[in-house]
């Protein structure tokens, strides 16, 4: 039976800047857009293959539905800011720079994976790419990101700390804090809750009396406010401003972007507590639909264009997938390497 309707949230304009429309997309930018959005559902649809084959073990979360969040968020960062983000991270860490065969290599928990077959799934972080995730417990990850807003704020080198959450990560004790600690102290923080309508299988309705996870910010005085997060060009607009308010010493700013996951919570989730038609409903929103008429209507870009996007999409995803299957299996001898001080053996990876 189905235990939940998600409803599409009237978005609340309180807070929301007016000027939005006066930051330009260009039609290069939509165009990079478009295709990291496609080589993000493609890795992901791939990803979800290798599952059901058990080339991937464990847990298992996909980013299938929200690309338009990560890629448009992430555009509006520079190189040496932070990312921080939970443990749907697949595609954030395509969006920040991760290489799809060192993503796919991970999720098969193999040697030439972005943290070397040690992560999986869940925590696919970088130093290389200044992107920190994911962190397994829900809200914990927060107060980290907090931190590397104070530590940008004590060296004084101008940069922006961005934290992912969902909208059950909202509910908990450590978000709370982090956000009061992150006001009083003016850090350059960017907080962005992805509601996705449902914390696991609970719906948001279910979970919260609230449906606008931005007005989290309004107990502490923050800057806040809520958008849509289908559209990618409307994704870096609101994140771009955002993230100039932060860096310009103003204080944090907390936003939610209203999407939607396409599969479950995990590859072991049904997802059957949803409405009978409510995905094909979301579908009808979908991020690579939303860019590719932006650049069919604004930039004149035929369709043939997009076809060769996606053609060449595949080729990078069906590469990744094929080094993954060929990428050795870690070296037992690493196996706490990052574990306990001192015990690392190899200091040339990435993590």
């Amino acid at each position: 039976m189905a235990i939940a309707t998600a409803q599409h949230l009237p978005l609340d304009p309180e807070g929301r800047p007016d000027n939005l429309q006066d930051i330009e997309i260009s039609r290069d930018q939509l165009l990079e857009w478009y295709r990291r959005i496609a080589l993000i559902r493609r890795v992901e649809e791939l990803a979800a293959k290798a599952y059901t084959q058990r080339k991937i073990l464990g847990f298992c979360h996909l980013y299938i539905g929200q690309e338009a969040v990560a890629v448009g968020a992430i555009a509006a960062l520079r190189d040496e800011d932070t990312v921080v983000t939970a443990y749907r991270d697949h595609g954030q860490a395509i969006a920040r720079g991760v290489s799809p065969r060192a993503v796919m290599a991970e999720l098969f928990g193999r040697r030439d994976g972005v943290t070397h077959g040690i992560g999986g799934s869940m925590h696919m972080g970088s130093a290389a790419h200044n992107f920190f995730g994911g962190f397994g417990i829900v809200g914990g990850h927060v107060p980290l990101a907090a931190g590397a807003a104070f530590a940008s704020k004590y060296r004084g080198d101008g940069t922006v700390a961005l934290c992912f959450f969902g909208d059950g990560a909202a509910q908990q004790g450590a978000f709370f804090e982090a956000l009061a600690l992150a006001q009083l102290w003016k850090l350059p923080c960017v907080f962005l809750c992805e509601n996705n309508y449902y914390a696991m299988g609970t719906s948001l309705e279910r979970q919260s009396f609230l449906t606008d996870m931005s007005r989290r910010g309004d107990g502490v005085g923050m800057r806040r406010w809520q958008f849509g997060g289908f559209d990618v060009a409307d994704v870096y607009r609101n994140v771009k401003a955002a993230v100039d308010h932060a860096r310009s010493g103003q204080g944090p700013v907390i936003l939610e972007a209203v999407t939607y996951r396409y599969r479950g919570h995990s590859m072991s989730d049904p997802a059957k507590y949803r409405k009978e038609g409510e995905l094909e409903s979301f579908k009808a929103k979908d991020a690579l639909k939303s860019a590719a008429r932006r650049l069919i209507e604004e930039h004149q870009v035929d369709q043939d264009t997009l076809s060769r996007i996606k053609d060449e999409i595949e080729v990078i995803a069906q590469d990744a997938y094929t080094f993954a299957g060929a990428s050795p299996e870690p070296d037992p001898a690493h196996l706490y390497d990052y574990t306990y001080a001192g015990t690392t053996s190899d200091s040339s990876g990435e993590i």
